[in-house]
C-alpha cells in the first residue's frame, strides 16, 4: 500500500512540475482524485463482496462440520454397539441331562461350561458347533441323545415301511 502512495505522490509532484497554469493544475489534480476515489470504491466494494463471501463460506463450512460431527457421533454409537465388550450375551440352553430349557447371561466366548440351574450338572459349551466332540469320543450325553433321537426316527421310518411292504403283500394276495 505505501507503494501506491509513493506512487501517487510521484504524480502529483510531476503535474505540478509540467502543468504551470494553476487553473490547469487544480483541474488535473481534481480529475486526478475523482479517478483515485473511483479506484477506492471499486477496492471497497470488491473487499466487501469478498468479505461477504467468505462469511458465506464460513457459515457452510461450520454447516458441514455440524453434519459431520452428527455423522461422527453416529459412528461412534455404532461402533460401540458393534465392538462393546463389556456386554454379556444371553443364550438359550437345553440341559442334556435334564432337558432343562434356561437362558444364561454369557459375558465371554472363551467360557466353555456352564451349570444347569435345576441338575446342577456341569454342560460344556461348543463355541464352534462342531458335531464330533473331540474329547469323548462322540459318548457324551448330548451325542448320545442326538444318536437315540436319530434311532427313533430311523426306527419310525423302518416300520413305516414295514407297514407299507406289509399292505402290499395283502393288496397282492386279494
Amino acid at each position: 500500500m505505501s507503494n501506491i502512495k509513493g506512487k501517487y505522490v510521484q504524480i502529483l509532484e510531476d503535474l505540478e512540475n509540467n502543468i504551470k497554469n494553476p487553473e490547469d493544475l487544480d483541474y488535473a489534480k481534481e480529475k486526478m482524485m475523482e479517478l483515485s476515489m473511483a479506484f477506492m470504491d471499486v477496492i471497497d466494494r470488491l473487499t466487501a463482496l469478498t468479505d461477504a463471501k467468505i462469511k458465506e463460506i464460513e457459515a457452510r463450512q461450520e454447516e458441514i462440520n455440524n453434519k459431520v460431527s452428527n455423522v461422527q457421533s453416529l459412528v461412534n454409537e455404532i461402533e460401540s454397539d458393534i465392538y462393546e465388550e463389556d456386554e454379556g450375551y444371553e443364550f438359550e440352553i437345553v440341559c442334556p441331562y435334564c432337558n432343562y430349557e434356561f437362558t444364561a447371561d454369557i459375558e465371554e466366548d472363551e467360557k466353555e461350561e456352564i451349570k444347569c440351574p435345576k441338575c446342577n450338572n456341569i454342560i460344556e459349551l461348543d463355541w464352534d458347533q462342531e458335531e464330533d466332540c473331540s474329547s469323548c469320543g462322540a459318548n457324551c450325553p448330548h451325542h448320545s441323545s442326538q444318536v437315540a433321537e436319530e434311532d427313533k426316527k430311523y426306527k419310525l421310518h423302518d416300520e413305516d415301511d414295514n407297514a407299507d411292504d406289509q399292505d402290499n403283500k395283502e393288496d397282492e394276495d386279494m
